[in-house]
């Protein structure tokens, strides 16, 4: 591991507790690992679909030999113990349907440009597709990329909603269910103009359609015609959709 990754206290610790945990709970079944640069910045750019996968990305990004830095909702970090340590692990808060969440985007252009290597869910939550296909993305990984020229890494997982339900409290380690996670090569953005601001939706859209892609090939299906777009659903921007559907809204 470079030095620039070597890993801290707080980061040692969630390593040495959950890696042999997920390991005894799931299989793996992993590909692309060596798409992931073995040094200086870049974005992981990957679909969520449980609570459950920032721990198999981060293992299958520490397998890759760096220390991922995750955007995370800013409710983890006001948490006592919980925030302390994602603190200290260098992860980053993001204040969610916000104007703080340009706060985010600086943080992590700035450990890009430090050299570290930062994971963004460019869905911003938890997909609400009903099968579970990516959604429409939010511009976040575009705009980090804009500002430093980064490698983007598609990374596409599933398996984590077998271990744990979106939104789900319990896991459910039985059977043992596979964790298969599969990165492609760094994205071919467009730049066009160079002193010109792009097209961050469109760039987004490129981003979205690589992650759909590799899941497509993860999963051995063809993805829906239509992508859906939470901005035109009656479903809320974050919490669980389900229960607010179950409550009438």
């Amino acid at each position: 591991m470079p030095a620039e990754e070597s890993p801290g206290a707080a980061y040692s610790l969630a390593r040495a507790v959950l890696r042999p945990l997920i390991r005894t709970v799931s299989h793996r079944q992993w590909q692309g690992m060596e798409y992931v640069p073995p040094s200086g910045g870049c974005v992981v750019v990957a679909n969520h679909l449980s609570h459950s996968d920032p721990v198999l990305i981060s293992d299958f990004i520490d397998a890759a030999g760096r220390r991922p830095r995750f955007l995370g909702k800013a409710e983890l970090f006001d948490m006592p113990v919980l925030g302390r340590l994602l603190f200290s692990a260098g992860q980053i808060p993001v204040q969610r349907e916000s104007a703080h969440a340009r706060a985010a985007l600086a943080a992590a252009v700035d450990e890009v440009r430090q050299g570290h290597c930062v994971v963004i869910y460019p869905e911003g939550t938890l997909t609400r597709d009903h099968q579970l296909w990516p959604m429409v993305g939010k511009t976040g990984a575009a705009r980090v990329w804009w500002e430093t020229r980064c490698p983007v890494i598609p990374v596409a997982q599933w398996g984590a909603h077998e271990l744990l339900a979106p939104y789900g409290r319990v896991p459910k380690v039985w059977p043992r269910p596979v964790m298969r996670v599969k990165a492609g090569p760094p994205l071919l953005l467009e730049e066009g103009d160079p002193t010109a601001s792009p097209d961050f939706r469109a760039l987004t859209s490129t981003i979205m359609a690589a992650i759909t892609g590799l899941l497509a090939q993860v999963r051995g299906e063809v993805p829906p015609g239509a992508t859906f777009d939470p901005h035109t659903s009656h479903l809320p921007r974050t919490g669980n959709p389900r229960r607010r559907d179950e409550e009438g809204y």
